[in-house]
């Protein structure tokens, strides 16, 4: 079996190896955190940061988590709106004045979080996504393509310039920033919305399906969505250093397992993990309010879209392209990450959803 790093509790042996047994699949490296009641008793890495398989991964190794970040962007308003400097039923436009037009007045800023604002595709350059003016100033000129708040279609790169902009206008700090300040900083998380170039050397680059090469892209996950006149992200994007200078909050996080967990596992805990509180319970409960409950025009599959997560029975989180996914259970205090640099094909894809079983197998001995 491949060898697996860092600590567990024995009740969770389950969770370290359902990561050796993809790591002995052939995934490239991985790390795997499980927090209950804001403490880690599973945080395990394996395997190697590199293609040619010569860089073993190592405790402190980051990885782009793509989407995951998203959980991120969301905390960050439900902070802010939780401290009662953002009015999630306000329009947009009452803090970004200029978003205000082409048919967009009625946008609220939950239409944001919740996907349901009309704006899901990114249709200019990829390089105008390392550049904030010119990104919030393309959505700025963007026609909904659905009246706001009627129906849901992931806002994929979109989603964090809107989420982002409204947070710069209220606080004068890029969401990045904010983030850096406000959530990372105080909980000692190795979390990064936007990258310095100080950490890349430990950055593990994403590596594409077998089958794939360095042009291989993001696309839905359900064979039934429509085609897009979105730009097309490739995985040669995602590993360029433009890409991890700039602010992208929907997409472009790094972090490992051990980081995303003890960032969420605030959600799980009601607002507070250890001595540090970053919202109220009540904050926190406005992330399962549901937004959207039914087909989602762009993932082409069913969905219930919270206040910035996407919310599973009891549980809510979110995945990123290539496999990376935090689920939190706020029931049972319990956060879930796995962090992959070894991306797969969605629809070959449940390697998260292993690990989260695996860590509920380890909950049913802790709690009896």
């Amino acid at each position: 079996m491949a060898d697996i790093q860092g600590s567990y509790d024995d009740l969770f042996t389950a969770v370290p190896n359902a990561l050796s047994a993809l790591l002995d699949e052939g995934d490239a490296g991985a790390s795997v955190a499980v927090f209950v009641d804001g403490e880690p008793v599973v945080d395990v890495w394996g395997g190697f940061a590199d293609a040619d398989r010569s860089i073993p991964w190592q405790r402190d190794t980051i990885t782009s988590v793509w989407s995951v970040t998203k959980t991120m962007t969301a905390l960050c308003a439900l902070i802010l709106a939780d401290r009662g400097g953002l009015d999630l039923d306000a329009p947009v436009g009452h803090y970004w004045p200029g978003f205000a037009r082409a048919g967009k007045e009625k946008v609220l800023v939950r239409h944001l979080l919740a996907h349901t604002a009309g704006l899901p595709d990114w249709d200019g350059p990829v390089e105008e996504l390392y550049d904030w003016p010119s990104a919030t100033a393309r959505l700025e000129a963007q026609t909904p393509q659905w009246e706001p708040g009627s129906a849901a279609g992931y806002h994929s790169l979109t989603q964090g310039f809107l989420v982002g902009e409204v947070v710069r206008r209220i606080t004068g700090r890029s969401l990045g920033e904010f983030f850096a300040e406000e959530v990372a900083g105080p909980l000692g998380a190795d979390f990064h919305i936007g990258l310095p170039a100080e950490h890349d050397g430990r950055v593990a680059l994403a590596i594409p399906p077998s089958s794939q090469d360095e042009d291989y892209a993001a696309s839905a996950p359900s064979s039934k969505a429509p085609p897009t006149a979105a730009t097309r992200i490739r995985v040669r994007d995602g590993n360029s250093v433009a890409w991890r200078r700039a602010e992208i909050p929907a997409a472009n996080g790094f972090g490992n397992a051990r980081s995303v967990g003890l960032v969420q596992s605030v959600m799980a805990c009601g607002g507070a993990v250890r001595a540090t509180r970053l919202l109220s319970r009540s904050g926190c409960d406005r992330a399962r309010e549901e937004q959207f409950s039914g087909e989602d025009r762009l993932l082409g599959m069913p969905i219930r879209w919270g206040m910035g997560y996407g919310l599973f029975g009891n549980t809510y989180g979110w995945g990123g392209w290539g496999g990376s996914l935090v689920v939190i259970d706020p029931e049972i205090r319990m956060t879930v990450a796995y962090v992959t640099n070894q991306m797969r094909e969605p629809a070959d894809d449940n390697r998260g959803l292993e690990m989260v079983m695996a860590a509920y197998d380890g909950l049913q001995g802790l709690r009896t």
